[in-house]
């Protein structure tokens, strides 16, 4: 792609031809996302279930590639959103793919709840719950994470005109769960029949922030991705731009005293188990929150609860947002711009009892401020030598203060940092 050695991916959608999970997708592979590690992700979610297949075909004169689904079994039974989200959260993925496939299935049982007049957790979503839909999710969640892309924005979106017959008969076109997909966002017709189907609406609003025209990019790869119709004068394609923000453009991501613009999304829940918790901060720092944390709080009539927190930056606050409808059973959630000023951090790692442990180095302009070892390590040695933690965590304390990595040391003077770590908190 040539913009390998950058943190910060940026995806821009442009919809004005319509969108669909598989235009989507295709564009994403047509791009450089590897088809064989989308397949090994989605085969982790449907084993034995379903087969990606990518094709080079002419859209209105334009080449681009298709991305078919090819079922492998007979069974497509409806399915409702509590049962594809358990199979998700079962499945051995990454946490990114996870979290960006629960965020799109909740939005869209949100919205197919809207319409139906239904719970999210008892919508049937027909043709999204077939396998082939679900692979389109998933796939395109998958491709998202390999090829690194850390936020996204779509340009208007196309809807279509027209009547289209779908499970419960004919319906005017945009279907209503995409109306309900579209509320917020800049949309169009754009044209005759369907160009925005649910799964493809749910999929750019629940993973884009924002709706905008190309923005300042160092392009890095383009990608092209084909719907099913072939329309003359019209090319029935998704394209995916991927490239490098221009940071010579005044984007608002940090104050004037340096300090990052940063989002804090809050909510407070007093009917959520509290076993559900860990697992609900693991799925929000899996999917890119910078911190999540949880504050025991007293709510009226005596009611013990929590607040949950989440710090995030501007390209994750939508996802996180919808993610945290998704896993608790809030109904409101509030935010807040904040300012943040992190030290810069690294990781060194220091020799204690036969093994090795990583130490955290927060420092500024190269002078160490603190330096901890990481827990984890501790404890899995202790666990290992069969001592008690405490014991191992002094050791690692007198080893680190032995490698030279005290308050105000430079860290020049200390060897080279074995990785960069990214600010959290």
């Amino acid at each position: 792609m040539g913009v390998d050695d950058e943190s910060t991916l940026h995806a821009w959608i442009d919809a004005s031809g319509g969108v669909a999970g598989d235009m989507l997708l295709g564009a994403l592979i047509d791009a450089g996302a590897r088809l064989p590690a989308v397949q090994g992700v989605v085969e982790a979610v449907l084993p034995e279930t379903v087969r990606l297949e990518a094709r080079t075909v002419q859209r209105a004169g334009m080449r681009a590639t298709k991305l078919d689904v090819h079922t492998l079994v007979a069974d497509h039974p409806h399915r409702t959103w509590r049962t594809i989200r358990s199979r998700l959260e079962a499945a051995d993925i990454p946490a990114g793919v996870r979290a960006r496939s629960l965020a799109t299935f909740a939005r869209l049982a949100h919205a197919e709840g809207r319409v139906h007049g239904v719970a999210a957790d008892e919508v049937h979503f027909h043709e999204v719950g077939a396998w082939d839909s679900i692979a389109d999710v998933v796939g395109t969640c998958a491709a998202l994470e390999d090829l690194g892309v850390t936020s996204l924005s779509v340009s208007t979106i196309a809807l279509g005109s027209g009547r289209i017959r779908a499970a419960h008969g004919e319906i005017p076109v945009p279907v209503p769960a995409v109306l309900a997909l579209s509320a917020g966002w800049s949309v169009t017709s754009g044209g005759e029949g369907e160009l925005a189907t649910p799964t493809g609406m749910a999929l750019v609003t629940s993973l884009a922030t924002h709706y905008e025209d190309l923005p300042p990019l160092r392009v890095g790869a383009v990608g092209i991705g084909a719907g099913t119709r072939d329309t003359p004068g019209r090319p029935n394609v998704v394209r995916v731009v991927l490239g490098v923000p221009d940071a010579s453009t005044a984007d608002g991501s940090t104050h004037p005293d340096g300090a990052t613009r940063m989002w804090v999304l809050e909510t407070n829940v007093d009917d959520l188990d509290p076993r559900v918790w860990p697992t609900v901060l693991a799925a929000l720092l899996g999917a890119g929150a910078a911190d999540a944390w949880l504050v025991p709080i007293v709510m009226k009539k005596g009611r013990p609860a929590h607040t949950l927190a989440v710090l995030t930056d501007a390209g994750h606050r939508a996802a996180l947002r919808t993610l945290v409808f998704a896993l608790t059973s809030t109904i409101g959630v509030r935010e807040v711009e904040v300012a943040r000023t992190a030290l810069d951090r690294v990781t060194r790692t220091v020799p204690v009892a036969g093994g090795v442990v990583r130490v955290k180095v927060a420092h500024a302009g190269g002078v160490v401020v603190h330096a901890t070892p990481e827990f984890d390590d501790v404890a899995a040695l202790a666990d290992g030598a069969g001592v008690p933690v405490r014991q191992l965590l002094a050791a690692a304390v007198a080893a680190v203060e032995h490698a030279g990595l005290v308050t105000g040391a430079a860290l020049a003077d200390v060897g080279a940092a074995d990785e960069v770590v990214a600010p959290r908190g």
